[in-house]
């Protein structure tokens, strides 16, 4: 499955620090506005790699958030490095 692109560094950051488990409001958050079909898959994903390392979320509906972040090759250290870049060149 392919992986749609990130809305923005911050938006990406801010979910990942504030939420410990995503669920449907925080994956539009991260990606924009996208189908029912494709947040379930982009769910889905990381609920079976929840399942393969055997972590539990505490909803049903919700996701592991460092799990989804590596399953959907998301790296938050390099989101941080892209952002203090932008801020030294005041972008």
């Amino acid at each position: 499955m392919n992986i749609p692109p990130i809305t923005s560094i911050v938006d990406a950051l801010r979910v990942y620090y504030s939420h410990a488990e995503l669920g449907n409001k925080e994956i539009t958050d991260l990606f924009g506005k996208r189908s029912s079909a494709t947040v379930s898959r982009l769910k889905k994903l990381a609920k079976t790699e929840m399942t393969e390392r055997n972590i539990m979320s505490y909803g049903a509906n919700k996701i592991n958030t460092e799990i989804a972040y590596h399953v959907w090759g998301i790296s938050v250290s390099d989101l941080e490095k892209r952002l203090k870049k932008m801020q030294e060149l005041n972008l």
